[in-house]
């Protein structure tokens, strides 16, 4: 039986390429034929695999069914660019589709609206809007990462329902349940890159990779040591994923050391004798980082919030109390209420035992796009 809205089947089909296709966004496509009954579907696969048009197409041909004159409904616009595959808007125009209805075009600024050009160029319909919030909301690095060249910043805390991370002595396993858990990691699974600090590390020697959550990769793992603290028997030095230490140090000796351990330093000094955030944001954007999971401590939560460097807060409240102890983020008093950093409710789900919630930072904290300079952040084209 045909679907009864064909982009929203789409969507759901690009769903299935979340913690799949990065650092290429997750889109899904559907070929109705003239009577209405779905010729071919698919969703993007691994970077380097083929985009959802493709699959689409393979689908079709796989089952012996036709394209040609068939409607492509794709939650994006069909790239026009030879990267790690060719031009999915050729491939349209070569199994004969008539027309195709995308919920949105490409933001990259460089491809943007080319893939719609060569479509009507060879004579194909194209209408586009259908989808449109729901295909940003499903790629919201992606977006991020073309408009203001930064990825989507997503920091996760897990806290007792007075708002404590850690006892008073740093201790926090565990403070939520193994379902919660189970589904941080599932978060991890999707992002880009993990993001945490030195003082996270040396307090909790975390692995910080996906355990608990199906995956196919493995996220690199990004650190904020302004010293060069981290020691080399840290644990989250692995060969499985990549390691990438951010320092306001200057090349050094310990450079190589961590350099040998598989990890790849980069100075990024900033006021204090920091690591410049801002500056660290625009370095993962350049390595495609699309969205940037953020599991650290108070003192890094809290410089983040300061710098209105945070998009999103993924809160895990366990049913408990603790009393005095660490906060989800060190932040400094405020004058009076109307100075909070005002956050929107998305999304508020019991996660067994625990409550999940989701917050974006809105008003006046909200970042606002970020110019791109020298094209940083913008070498992700689909590929």
């Amino acid at each position: 039986m045909p679907p009864q809205d064909p982009m929203q089947h789409a969507l759901a089909l690009a769903r299935r390429s979340v913690g799949l296709s990065e650092p290429n966004p997750r889109v899904g496509c559907v070929l109705v034929a003239p009577d209405g009954s779905v010729v071919g579907q698919g969703h993007t696969q691994e970077a380097g695999g083929p985009h959802a048009e493709i699959v689409a197409l393979r689908d079709a041909a796989a089952a012996g069914r036709s394209s040609r004159g068939a409607t492509a409904y794709v939650t994006l616009e069909p790239c026009s660019h030879h990267g790690r595959t060719g031009p999915c808007c050729d491939a349209l125009i070569a199994a004969g589709i008539a027309r195709v209805v995308a919920a949105t075009g490409d933001p990259n600024p460089r491809v943007g609206g080319r893939g719609f050009e060569r479509l009507r160029a060879a004579g194909i319909e194209v209408q586009v809007g259908p989808g449109e919030a729901q295909s940003r909301e499903l790629n919201p690095g992606f977006f991020a990462r073309m408009e203001r060249g930064t990825p989507w910043v997503r920091l996760k805390v897990a806290a007792s329902l007075d708002g404590r991370t850690a006892l008073e002595d740093g201790r926090s396993q565990w403070i939520t349940a193994q379902a919660a858990r189970a589904d941080g990691h599932a978060w991890r699974a999707r992002a880009g890159a993990v993001l945490t600090g030195i003082g996270t590390v040396l307090q909790d020697d975390p692995l910080l990779d996906v355990r608990l959550a199906p995956t196919t990769r493995q996220p690199p793992l990004a650190l904020v040591d302004s010293r060069l603290e981290v020691p080399l028997s840290a644990r989250l030095f692995g060969p499985a994923r990549k390691v990438w230490i951010y320092t306001a140090q200057p090349p050094s000796p310990r450079w190589l050391e961590l350099q040998e351990r598989g990890a790849e330093v980069v100075s990024l000094p900033g006021a204090g004798g920091k690591v410049d955030l801002a500056a660290l944001l625009h370095h993962l954007a350049a390595r495609e980082v699309n969205e940037l999971h953020v599991e650290a401590g108070h003192k890094l939560n809290g410089s983040l919030l300061r710098e209105g460097l945070v998009d999103e807060l993924l809160v895990y409240l366990a049913p408990r109390l603790i009393g005095p102890g660490q906060p989800m983020a060190n932040l400094a008093p405020l004058a009076g209420l109307a100075d909070a950093l005002p956050l929107q409710f998305t999304s508020v789900e019991k996660v067994g035992d625990d409550l999940r919630v989701l917050a974006r930072v809105a008003g006046p904290g909200k970042r606002a796009a970020v110019p791109v300079q020298s094209g940083a952040g913008l070498t992700g084209m689909r590929k």
